[in-house]
């Protein structure tokens, strides 16, 4: 039985943070759960030090970054605003964990769902045409390690190794810097599904991913992902569908 531990994909503030970065997390942060929406005006920067009491340089510096990530925008005279939605970097590696942290938990599950079955079929298929025997060892082994795993997070550094593992084998090289970048969200995907499902039939669809690749069958790679994406879909599906049913039974209760 796994045992469970901290959520996948969240972070903790450290004594080696930087004071602008941690105004950049805390303001973004904001932004990312819909605390100021895109095109609404933000605090000055003298408002933003007193709320996170920080200096003028440390908010200065945050509202830089955050520029950089694609979440405001600032103007003179005007001041700072919040930049429409299509413009924010998600695949920034703080942005995303930010996106992770926001409230709209379905929301994002939903879009890393839709991305993951843009690239993983294909690149599963690709895998059982051109990996090596290196290369299907570190896939078996990460499939070997989700099995036996005995904690949550065991468990979902195995699966992101196994994901990871295919990207590699695919023998693209756009590839590889990709699934690096979209790692928190890959396991925070991977957290969800275990923590609700269980890992029995998720393990099984892992090895016959593994399998396919092994044997060199792309139709049989492609759709083993296929079958696994499903299951996360269905398994997402039925997660909202609960707090649902949950207020139906208590309005009827009290009806």
């Amino acid at each position: 039985m796994l045992k469970h531990s901290t959520p996948a994909g969240s972070r903790k503030r450290g004594p080696g943070r930087s004071l602008h970065f941690s105004a950049a997390e805390e303001i973004g942060s904001r932004i990312l759960r819909g605390d100021y929406a895109p095109g609404e005006l933000l605090p000055n920067e003298a408002e933003w030090c007193k709320r996170l009491r920080m200096s003028r340089s440390a908010v200065r510096e945050a509202m830089k970054m955050l520029m950089a990530k694609g979440l405001v925008t600032a103007r003179p005279k005007v001041g700072t605003r919040v930049e429409p939605r299509e413009h924010w970097n998600l695949l920034d590696r703080d942005v995303l964990v930010w996106y992770i942290a926001a409230p709209d938990r379905e929301r994002f599950l939903r879009s890393v769902q839709e991305m993951r079955r843009i690239f993983e079929p294909e690149a599963a298929a690709m895998a059982a045409l051109h990996r090596s025997a290196e290369q299907m060892a570190i896939i078996g082994t990460a499939c070997q390690n989700m099995g036996t795993a005995t904690t949550v997070e065991n468990r979902i550094e195995a699966d992101v190794r196994f994901h990871l593992g295919i990207l590699h084998a695919a023998g693209n090289e756009f590839l590889v810097p990709f699934g690096s970048l979209i790692e928190s969200a890959l396991a925070t995907v991977f957290d969800f599904a275990t923590r609700r499902a269980g890992t029995r039939h998720a393990q099984a669809l892992h090895e016959d991913i593994e399998k396919a690749i092994r044997r060199q069958r792309p139709d049989a790679a492609r759709r083993a992902v296929l079958r696994l994406l499903a299951d996360t879909d269905e398994v997402i599906t039925q997660a909202s569908l609960a707090p649902r049913r949950s207020t139906l039974r208590q309005r009827r209760a009290v009806g």
